[in-house]
């Protein structure tokens, strides 16, 4: 038995064991699960100061999902689930972990800077973002997940992490009066076999506990020859209730590890069309494969280190935290939240560089500034690592293999207490405080790894003759170098923030006011570089010129303050219906690698700050459901800075903004008892301002140019989104089925702040079909991308301006291909 086998036998076995007795005991005594409201009634805790409001007298755009909703969205991961809030758009095409999440009308061109994950209201690290990190790479959706709040803009510049941008707050499931619980096994086409399980008991009197988890293993939709996904998550809470509060303690572990799945060859025809590179199945294929897993990285700090692709961008992390909410006599309560967590959040994956091309081309006439290697005419010998040659006419590229070690620790509290100063209103002060540090090594390959142009690439090897000398341009691995940024780095923060925030209602309005004052003050430290010859042998050009830590240290502080609020004002006309206003102001923190490493003291980038006005509608009865709202964001503090053909800053950095405006939309039509018709959908009028000049870049495709990025829409984001889905309930005497198909649309999007590559438009299919069978179980299929269509959500990040060279060819990351998983669950 392999390894890899042993290892998922085992998950399973002590997931499984850990539930028996729980699920004999469920069999003696069955008891129907409970399912929290989602209409308008629904109480939502995120962004309320009051410590839970009706949705329907929220006065800010706020989606709510329980367990049920979440399952019937039918996220391929957790940043995909936010896609059932309009204006939130997650890139997932890059596998489980390292999304890239836009909010409609705030700027941004990877990662996730302006979104925050809280786990029971607590921010997950005290950055948005950082590079090969954002937040929802260290969460995972399973059974214990009780439901999810997400909130954009408004209050939540003010509470918790002072987000200015949207935040997702995760809620996990506790143990009630009677035993509930569930366990499921799922296996998907994918070759996925994965195992959830979660039970809720009472402990003793006024005590309950809950304990849960999965593990899974897939081969990925993309395969790459070895087990793309494995790892599993286990929670547990732990909670007591009092005659006027209560304390919920929770626990979670989360051990996964994740293919990262990156840019594959296209072609592109006219201005945004896009079909499959000849050889490379654009749904399914991926360079990943055995050949060129293992690696040793000498360039990497502190004498080089082995890396292995399998490990993915993946998480090792613990997380503790404590709830605490309490209401005494005479008006007065209090309110804390607690999270300590910690962990390593690595990142294994190859990253774009130019287009590909034949190996003679490669070799002999591309330009150096166009990655070619311009060696004297016929001097390369070509060879496979089993010494066979490469034909002149295959078909190559290079890309970077890099390896980037983060680990992490984050601690944070956030104390409220409230006042009732009068009848209706109530007056709070809240203190956050979060501590934080980052420590780093990285090895990010320049030129990177000589490949085959292929699924499953082969690496491969160069030597050549020049003035009666061989020189190796490869090592034996096909490293072309070993390294354009080898740096160590370790960065620690300390954010404290003091907010006030009055609510008040008169007869059916409810106001609002809040303001929040908040200091970071981070210092980072990173190694200085000086290029070195490992070998000492001018002979192997590819270590001739390795940038190495070289014992000195770059030191920036930064220590800023911004001060936050909003306002806001939500009318009841009656108890299905009303109608809100907002406005407020946000700032954005650089973080450790954006906008801290690579400036100096005192020399940082401007706070980037946003003003946001909204107005909504709510409306619910038996028929129809409708949440519409309206906004206009106007943005300052952007900046650009081009870079160099390795991905080094050059020039000055540019500043400018933008101004955006659009309408959010969730709405749902019950036309009979059993029929459900329900759309998610938004519009965006977004453009970047302020700037009128030619913007210089890098372009190692098409060559250098300059562009004007003043009047272009918001990069990445699309014009237009929307998700219809049609639903049905066939009730039997022995239980129903439930049946939904969604179409989803993704609108026009750009690359890039030029506008030059448009990445057009696309559409999916995606279905679930759902039958509960008695009072216990439950069979589920469901399929994303069932019609196997091809879209793209970026081209080569590496690369402003146009991607596409010569014969339409450009390196884009497409959406995976059809995927369908059957899954057998046991309820009590």
């Amino acid at each position: 038995m392999s390894m890899s086998c042993y290892r998922q036998r085992a998950g399973w076995i002590t997931v499984v064991t850990a539930f028996t007795p729980v699920l004999v005991q469920a069999q003696q005594a069955p008891a129907e699960p409970e399912t929290p409201p989602s209409g308008l009634e629904t109480v939502v805790v995120t962004g309320s100061a009051l410590g839970g409001v009706k949705k329907l007298e929220a006065s800010y755009n706020i989606v709510t999902a329980n367990e049920d909703q979440i399952r019937q969205s039918n996220p391929k991961s957790t940043a995909d689930l936010l896609k059932i809030s309009p204006g939130m758009w997650p890139e997932s095409s890059g596998g489980q972990t390292g999304a890239n999440i836009a909010i409609a009308g705030f700027p941004s061109g990877g990662d996730a800077p302006f979104f925050t994950t809280l786990l029971m209201g607590s921010p997950l690290y005290g950055m948005p973002t950082l590079s090969f990190f954002e937040t929802t790479s260290i969460v995972r959706l399973d059974d214990t997940v009780r439901a999810v709040e997400i909130l954009q803009g408004g209050p939540s510049v003010v509470f918790a992490g002072g987000q200015m941008g949207a935040t997702a707050n995760f809620l996990l499931k506790t143990g009630t009066d009677e035993p509930s619980g569930s366990l499921g096994l799922t296996y998907g086409d994918e070759n996925l076999w994965r195992v959830d399980g979660f039970t809720g008991f009472k402990v003793g009197e006024g005590w309950y506990g809950s304990f849960g988890g999965f593990y899974r293993t897939s081969d990925g939709v993309r395969d790459p020859e070895f087990t793309a996904d494995e790892g599993g998550q286990l929670t547990a809470t732990l909670k007591r209730e009092f005659d006027k509060g209560e304390l919920i303690l929770f626990a979670r572990y989360l051990n996964d590890k994740n293919q990262f799945i990156t840019p594959i060859p296209l072609i592109q025809t006219g201005t945004d069309n896009f079909h499959e590179y000849p050889g490379f199945d654009a749904l399914t294929g991926t360079y990943y494969s055995e050949a060129i897993r293992h690696v040793r990285l000498p360039g990497y700090p502190n004498g080089g280190t082995t890396a292995d692709l399998a490990d993915g961008r993946g998480a090792d992390m613990w997380f503790v935290g404590a709830n605490y909410d309490h209401e005494f006599d005479n008006g007065w309560s209090i309110s804390n939240k607690f999270l300590a967590n910690a962990g390593d959040v690595d990142t294994n994956a190859l990253f774009s560089r130019s287009n590909p091309s034949l190996l003679a081309d490669k070799l002999y006439t591309v330009p150096t500034t166009l990655d070619g290697f311009q060696l004297p005419a016929g001097s390369a010998t070509a060879t496979f690592a089993d010494g066979s040659a490469v034909a002149p006419t295959q078909d190559v590229i290079n890309q970077g293999w890099w390896f980037v070690h983060k680990e992490l620790q984050n601690l944070n509290n956030d104390f409220r207490l409230s006042k009732e100063i009068f009848q209706d209103n109530t007056l709070t002060l809240g203190v956050y405080l979060a501590y934080y540090e980052m420590d780093d090594e990285w090895g990010q390959g320049g030129l990177g790894m000589l490949m085959t142009n292929e699924p499953n690439a082969r690496p491969i090897r160069v030597s050549y003759v020049s003035g009666g000398q061989t020189f190796q341009l490869t090592d034996e691995q096909g490293f072309l170098d070993y390294g354009g940024f080898n740096i160590a780095q370790r960065g620690h923060a300390f954010n404290h923030a003091i907010y006030l925030s009055d609510s008040w209602r008169i007869d059916k309005w409810l106001l609002d006011a809040s303001v929040r004052y908040e200091n970071q003050d981070a210092t980072n430290r990173v190694c200085n570089l000086t290029n070195r010859n490992l070998d000492g042998n001018p002979l192997t050009v590819y270590d001739n010129a390795v940038p190495q830590c070289n014992g000195t240290l770059a030191i920036t502080d930064y220590d800023e303050d911004f001060t936050s609020w909003t306002v806001g004002a939500n009318y009841s006309f009656t108890d299905t219906m009303s109608s809100y206003g907002r406005a407020n102001r946000g700032g954005h923190f650089a973080d450790f690698d954006n906008g801290i490493r690579g400036s100096t003291t005192g020399n940082t980038p401007p706070i980037q700050i946003v003003r946001n006005y909204e107005v909504g509608f709510k409306f619910q009865n038996e028929i129809v459901y409708a949440d519409i709202s309206a906004y206009y964001r106007e943005f300052t503090g952007l900046q650009y800075q081009q870079t160099d053909r390795l991905g080094a800053p050059t020039g000055a950095k540019l500043h400018y903004g933008s101004e955006s405006k659009g309408l959010n939309f969730i709405g749902a039509l019950t036309l009979w008892e059993n029929f459900r018709f329900q759309a998610v959908a938004n519009y965006l009028d977004g453009e970047y301002t302020d700037y009128d000049a030619c913007v210089p870049f890098t372009n190692v495709v098409t060559g250098n140019g300059c562009a004007r990025i003043e009047g272009q829409q918001l990069q990445r984001q699309p014009k237009l989104r929307y998700m219809l889905t049609p639903s049905y309930h066939f009730p039997f005497d022995w239980g129903g089925i439930d049946a939904q198909v969604t179409y989803t649309h993704i609108g026009d999007r750009t690359q890039d702040q030029s506008g030059l590559q448009e990445l057009g438009s696309y559409y999916t299919w995606d279905f679930a079909v759902i039958a509960n069978v008695g009072e216990n179980w439950q069979f589920a299929v469901r399929g994303t991308n069932i019609s196997d269509e091809l879209g793209i959500t970026e081209t080569n990040s590496r690369i402003f301006g146009t991607a596409a060279g010569t014969g339409g060819v450009l390196l884009a990351r497409p959406i995976e291909g059809s995927e369908i998983n059957f899954q057998a669950k046991y309820l009590w």
